[in-house]
């Protein structure tokens, strides 16, 4: 064997383990902060083998809670190079377990705006405080509910870079609030989302093309709410497609 060809081989073994140990790096933690008396609880999601600061995303959970799937939600994003905190909406500790007591939940919230903006707002000056973190590149993503609760951080004027919406849910927008959006917004969103149907959608995009935001929109056809869960065909395709897409948005406006 050559010195030349040992060189390389001993490159590519150095290469692979760096890799693997950057991929066992990945650090997970839960953060306790409040939003006025209320005690919450989000979960942060880092790879301590990166140096410097990082972009990051705050991801909005669904209607679930911070259950296991929306950790899982988080991981998944994690691993495209992000710092990830999934802020925590309902309280510490808070997960409903059944489908009226999540309805019971959400309802709280939209039907209070200003909740809403206060408990999203607390988590996102959770995440842009992490000694990782560049506060100068973050953008939100939002599941279902998490939809709703991103339009209204966006409609703040918080500094982010954009958002993207998955199977978001698009009620009671106060129409002159989008023109304090300062980000792209990427909906990726199902064409029978009965749960969102397209009168929503498309009066949300009506507020967005009046004050000018930057948008673009995937909509999936033969698929309903909550497709990345999937339950046919059209929605495994969906599952798949917006993965994609997310990440080429992230990659945009992120990096990585």
């Amino acid at each position: 064997m050559t010195i030349a060809r040992s060189f390389v081989i001993a490159a590519a073994a150095a290469a692979a383990l760096q890799a693997g140990t950057a991929q066992a790096a990945m650090k997970t933690q839960w953060i306790d902060y409040k939003q006025g008396d209320t005690q919450l609880s989000g979960y942060l999601i880092y790879d301590d083998a990166v140096q410097g600061k990082q972009p990051a995303v705050l991801m909005e959970h669904d209607r679930s809670g911070l259950s296991e799937d929306s950790l899982k939600d988080a991981m998944l994003i994690a691993k495209l190079g992000y710092v990830v905190f999934a802020e925590d909406i309902f309280g510490k500790g808070v997960v409903p377990k059944s489908v009226p007591e999540m309805t019971e939940l959400i309802t709280i919230y939209n039907n209070d705006r200003p909740l809403m903006r206060a408990r999203t707002l607390a988590g996102f000056d959770v995440l842009k405080a992490q000694p990782m973190v560049d506060p100068g590149k973050l953008v939100a993503v939002g599941y279902c509910f998490g939809g709703t609760v991103g339009i209204e951080l966006i409609e703040t004027g918080a500094p982010l870079l954009g958002f993207v919406s998955v199977h978001g849910s698009f009620r009671n927008f106060a129409p002159e609030a989008a023109k304090n959006i300062k980000g792209r917004v990427l909906i990726l969103h199902g064409a029978e989302d009965a749960v969102a149907p397209m009168e929503e959608l498309n009066a949300v995009i009506s507020q967005f093309r009046a004050a000018k935001v930057d948008f673009e929109v995937n909509l999936y056809s033969g698929t309903t709410h909550g497709f990345t869960h999937p339950q046919n065909p059209s929605e495994v395709r969906a599952d798949a497609q917006y993965k994609v897409a997310m990440a080429r948005f992230l990659k945009d406006l992120l990096g990585q």
